[in-house]
């Protein structure tokens, strides 16, 4: 078991089930709805949590209603939340979530009105208490003294950088974390058209993942790409989380010294069973 802390956000996630995506100015009627936590740091950490490791949150929260559901889901987890920054003012932010039931797709509207955790929360966590510390790819410049910070001064912590979205200079983050984990979203942002000759496109010296939905994922350290097909379930649920899950799932392989063939293909399993069901409980890895 390992103790790792996570940098990010939590939202209030209100989905949507439809049986199909609506066209633009059109109105249909939900197949069901439900509300549950969200944020892409926090769902990392229930799947780390279930796979047995001690996970901590750092953060924002509001103290307003909808925060309880989000303290009660962390909860129930046992993920520590101590670390976080708790206002009095602003609202917890919420994404409004339409999951198609004819593809497994979502369509994501988000709404904050947060602060994001900054550098001088982070510089008030005891660290060197942690085998793991994983950042959102996000806030750039208040990430980039949290992860300047921690390589002067514990360089024997690593690290992992979740890189989503195509955010403005998010390449000045690259440098430093021990592994980037890379969105299909990200790497055809900048026109390529297949992860593996994104990750050729990287220093070769970085340990780099890709994941590419139901092509697989492809993952680069030292100059060698090695690729893990996908593991799709029987039918398509809810993809909502899988690429956090597939994170997780690398994390806990990295932590658990398993080969990089073995690791890739795990956490791209572990994807896939996400991918099966609604929700992140109740997932394990297993044998591939």
């Amino acid at each position: 078991m390992a103790k790792i802390l996570a940098i990010g956000i939590a939202t209030l996630d209100i989905i949507n089930l439809v049986d199909s995506y609506p066209d633009e100015d059109s109105e249909i009627r939900a197949l069901s709805q439900s509300v549950s936590r969200g944020g892409n740091a926090t769902n990392t950490l229930v799947v780390l949590s279930q796979l047995g490791h001690e996970c901590h949150w750092a953060g924002v929260l509001i103290n307003e209603p909808d925060t309880q559901l989000i303290h009660d889901d962390l909860n129930h987890y046992h993920i520590n939340t101590s670390a976080c920054r708790v206002l009095t003012n602003g609202k917890i932010p919420t994404s409004y979530i339409t999951v198609s039931q004819q593809t497994g797709s979502r369509s994501i509207v988000h709404h904050r009105d947060c602060p994001e955790f900054a550098f001088t929360d982070f510089q008030q966590i005891q660290l060197d208490q942690f085998d793991w510390i994983h950042f959102e790819g996000r806030n750039i410049e208040q990430t980039k003294m949290m992860l300047e910070w921690l390589a002067a001064q514990h360089p024997d912590i690593p690290c992992s950088l979740e890189i989503e979205k195509p955010r403005t200079d998010i390449e000045i983050l690259f440098s430093s974390p021990s592994v980037l984990m890379f969105s299909q979203d990200y790497a055809s942002h900048h026109g390529y058209s297949d992860a593996e000759t994104f990750l050729q496109s990287l220093p070769f010296h970085m340990t780099a993942s890709c994941s590419w939905g139901n092509k697989g994922a492809w993952l680069s350290t030292r100059g060698k790409i090695i690729h893990s097909p996908a593991y799709p379930p029987l039918q398509v649920v809810d993809t909502l989380a899988a690429g956090d899950t597939f994170n997780a799932g690398l994390i806990n392989g990295i932590i658990n010294g398993l080969s990089i063939e073995q690791n890739l293909a795990q956490a791209c399993c572990l994807a896939g069973q996400k991918c099966g069901q609604q929700g992140l409980a109740n997932l394990t890895t297993v044998d591939v």
